[in-house]
């Protein structure tokens, strides 16, 4: 009997705790395509962590959707995005919950010619000492990539 339930157990937790952000903007545009990949269970326990007012999870949930704007708010707060030295807002333009995987896709309006961007992701790093938040940055020609880490949550871009 214990080894039945140990099983479905086991697959609830994963051994690896990262997620991906990828940042994009196309040459001569003015705003940055953003998209945000986690484990829906990381979130879940996350959020409690970030609202701790929070209360049980099945409130965000409606007719087997998430809320939109309760993740918009968490990932405004959760990765901090400037553009030369100009601290910018995300619009959640789409969410999917799939496989244990949350996938967002965010809108930041910004500059036609960013010099500096500054990131800094704090998504479950005060969850997991060993958090890596990989993130990616392309802005025309210019391409680079990052692992954001509870001791190293923000780096900062020179875009050439």
């Amino acid at each position: 009997m214990f080894k039945i339930l140990a099983i479905p157990v086991f697959f609830l937790f994963h051994p690896v705790h990262v997620t991906l952000t990828s940042i994009d903007q196309e040459a001569g545009n003015d705003s940055l395509k953003v998209f945000v990949r986690i484990y829906f269970d990381d979130f879940l326990r996350d959020y409690l962590l970030y609202d701790v007012t929070a209360g049980p999870m099945d409130k965000y949930l409606k007719d087997g959707q998430f809320s939109g704007q309760l993740m918009n708010n968490y990932l405004n707060d959760k990765v901090i995005i400037s553009v030369n030295n100009k601290v910018l807002k995300g619009k959640l333009l789409n969410l999917a919950i799939k496989d244990n995987e949350i996938s967002a896709n965010l809108v930041y309006r910004s500059t036609k010619k960013p010099r500096i961007i500054k990131v800094t992701n704090s998504i479950l790093t005060g969850l997991y000492t060993d958090q890596s938040n990989m993130t990616m940055i392309k802005v025309g020609d210019f391409e680079e990539g990052v692992k954001l880490t509870p001791e190293n949550k923000t780096e900062s871009f020179k875009i050439k």
